[in-house]
């Protein structure tokens, strides 16, 4: 059954939104840690998407789709890496802090709450998205199975 390639579609992209709330969770937890194991502030990390398949890209899948060609079955999305955000650190002035340095300013992490916020209410609704597909693909299959009867 050829629709059922959705199901495996639906809980790539479910997987996918998972790691990408963890990352942000890890980011929120870290937003004032001012010293890590590699010896500067937490840096923000970032979740990196890719078709599953690693070739297709949506503008090949709608050319193939478009075309009289063979159309490509797509497979989903998988997290290809988790790379630190490079935007630089925020400096606050406390001469008091263990990690401020000459000047009396400390190093703080590259983490934006709002930013952070915004992306965990996207991937939230995307997660809820996905089960609401995946719930549809299965009720089809079971009526299907049901018209057999």
């Amino acid at each position: 059954m050829a629709f059922l390639n959705s199901l495996d579609i639906s809980g790539s992209a479910l997987t996918a939104s998972r790691l990408r709330m963890d990352l942000i969770s890890e980011n929120i937890a870290n937003a004032e840690t001012t010293r890590t194991d590699s010896g500067g502030p937490y840096r923000r990390k970032m979740a990196v998407y890719q078709c599953a398949d690693g070739k297709n890209t949506f503008r090949s899948m709608l050319d193939g789709e478009l075309s009289d060609g063979e159309t490509t079955v797509p497979k989903g999305v998988k997290v290809t890496k988790i790379v630190e955000d490079q935007t630089p650190f925020k400096e606050e002035y406390d001469p008091s802090n263990p990690d401020a340095n000459a000047q009396g300013y400390v190093e703080k992490p590259n983490v934006n709450m709002i930013k952070e916020t915004v992306d965990m209410m996207a991937v939230t609704r995307a997660y809820s998205a996905n089960l609401t597909a995946l719930d549809a693909v299965k009720n089809m299959a079971s009526r299907a199975l049901e018209i057999g009867k």
